[in-house]
């Protein structure tokens, strides 16, 4: 290549992001995230799936939170396109990108605040648009709006970026969602601009967040077509969640329920189909378990959550019920009388990994099929057995799936509370705190399955490696073993591996045997509507 051809290249790119010049944490305030090619191109040739091949010359086209005007590169009729945007810097780089090729006029370029502004300081042309009837219904606004949200976490400017005169004067509508950026562009667009087109880039609460209720069942608009893709592919974005693109028809009055969407991975290629639904007529899995409240009896331990997503995936945990978390999480005390309808819980929210793809999907209140399942209870009993964060640093440890002669353990352990319940040995006092140990027949005894039993096999034998070790705790938990030999770093997190192969090789071991539970768990995931495929 030579050297003008790679000055050239260079310049090119410096004119098309000049919007890097902007400081990122501005960019992040604002809630900016600059479209990448790939996806521009992507979203084009969907539009032209949807409108027709002629598009670009049958429809007028807005971006109103066009940025540096990059969502508006590859369009040909520049005659049909307006671009605004809040920054009076954004629309000099846009005009300086006209000067450069841009394919934009000068004067559809302009300042404009979408979630201020009054519509009367638009240019006439794109006023008269949308003043007519006729001709709206042929408008697309097309937009990456911003994704700023105010949240209690943030100081600063962060913190009230949500207040604008859209957001209170369609707050009815909003609802909880008025604290999104994106969310207060679709109330306006849709009952001030009705019968256009609205084509977006956004996170997909919209479609699934159960705090974006209200505002879903008044945009109502029919979803013609969307694609997802990895929402890191965007600047500013390390998140692993998905960002979709989205056709909306606001002149077919219909609420959202359901779509199959297109899924591209990172590099821009068709991957899979992926459900999508509102969960409107649902109740959740928070609902469910809040049923098995236990506020009387000894605690065993407690778990912790917060919402109903995948996203949430790592803040669920057990732990002993002296440990104290200074956090939003909910806390739910563990019991005799809930220990079986808490491992499902708990199971059903770890078995499937978190990814990108699943990180909105809401796990739902079941049907009860799952309470003649025994088999399966006792599957989530198991895999909550060796996934757990009891720790003997914060009180005794209920936890020990196992007796002592089973684990040449040195000495008696403080609770046998645990094996007392796999054996049948334990029923709930209604009117003490403390565990009756008396037989009877409605607590039998706990018959596992081969998965489950293999999972007890390789347990046991990480118990009684540690148990060989000199300085061991015979109260042991799984987490206090995993300590011992892992040690922490210098940060006070735990290291992922051991010095000590042998206890590496039985880790690796237990962890392979839970992964085969967990497969042959899922599908009743499903089947009992925790989660809907």
């Amino acid at each position: 290549m030579k050297y003008s051809n790679i000055r050239e290249e260079y310049w090119n790119y410096i004119v098309d992001r000049q919007d890097l010049l902007v400081p990122q944490d501005v960019r992040e305030r604002k809630g900016s995230f600059y479209t990448p090619k790939i996806w521009v191109e992507l979203s084009q040739k969907y539009l032209a799936d949807v409108l027709g091949t002629d598009w670009q010359d049958e429809y007028f086209i807005w971006d109103c939170a066009a940025g540096t005007g990059n969502l508006l590169a590859g369009l040909t009729n520049k005659y049909n396109i307006w671009a605004s945007t809040l920054d009076k810097a954004d629309v000099d780089v846009m005009k300086d990108r006209i000067q450069n090729g841009a394919n934009l006029l000068e004067e559809h370029v302009f300042q404009f605040d979408f979630l201020n502004d009054d519509f009367a300081k638009l240019p006439q042309d794109l006023l008269d648009i949308i003043n007519d009837p006729k001709l709206r219904k042929r408008l697309i606004v097309y937009i990456n709006p911003p994704y700023a949200e105010t949240n209690n976490k943030y100081s600063g400017d962060r913190s009230g970026v949500s207040e604008t005169k859209i957001g209170k004067k369609y707050a009815n509508i909003l609802g909880e969602a008025k604290k999104e950026l994106f969310a207060q562009f679709f109330a306006r667009i849709f009952c001030e601009i009705p019968s256009c087109t609205l084509a977006n880039f956004s996170k997909l609460k919209i479609l699934q967040a159960p705090n974006f209720n209200s505002l879903r069942n008044a945009f109502q608009s029919k979803l013609e077509k969307m694609f997802i893709v990895p929402a890191n592919t965007f600047d500013n974005v390390t998140g692993q969640f998905p960002i979709g693109f989205m056709i909306w028809n606001t002149s077919k009055k219909q609420i959202f329920s359901k779509i199959s969407s297109d899924v591209y991975d990172n590099q821009g290629n068709y991957s899979s189909q992926k459900m999508y639904y509102a969960y409107t007529d649902k109740n959740y899995i928070n609902d469910w378990i809040k049923k098995f409240r236990d506020r009387i009896s000894e605690k065993i331990g407690v778990l912790y959550y917060t919402s109903n997503d995948f996203q949430q995936q790592n803040s669920v945990s057990i732990s002993s019920p002296e440990e104290i978390f200074k956090n939003h999480l909910t806390k739910f005390s563990i019991s005799i009388k809930n220990i079986i309808e808490t491992s499902i819980y708990f199971t059903v929210r770890k078995v499937i990994p978190a990814t990108w793809l699943n990180d909105r999907d809401q796990f739902l209140y079941p049907n009860d099929l799952w309470k003649k399942d025994i088999e399966f209870q006792n599957d989530c009993l198991t895999y909550t057995l060796f996934n757990n964060n009891i720790s003997t640093k914060h009180g005794v440890n209920h936890w020990i799936p196992f007796e002592e002669n089973e684990v040449n353990a040195q000495k008696r352990f403080e609770s046998h509370f645990m094996i007392s319940f796999i054996s049948g040995k334990l029923i709930p006092n209604r009117y003490s705190d403390l565990f009756a140990q008396e037989e009877d027949k409605s607590f039998s005894i706990r018959e596992f399955s081969a998965e489950s039993k293999k999972v007890f096999d390789a347990g046991r034998e990480l118990w009684r490696y540690y148990h060989t070790q000199h300085n061991c705790n015979v109260n042991a938990s799984l987490y206090d073993i995993r300590e011992h030999f892992q040690g922490r770093n210098d940060n006070g997190k735990m290291n992922n591996k051991s010095c000590d192969e042998h206890y590496n090789e039985l880790i690796g071991n237990l962890r392979l045997e839970l992964k085969t539970l967990a497969s042959k768990i899922e599908p009743k995931v499903y089947e009992y509507k925790f989660l809907l495929e």
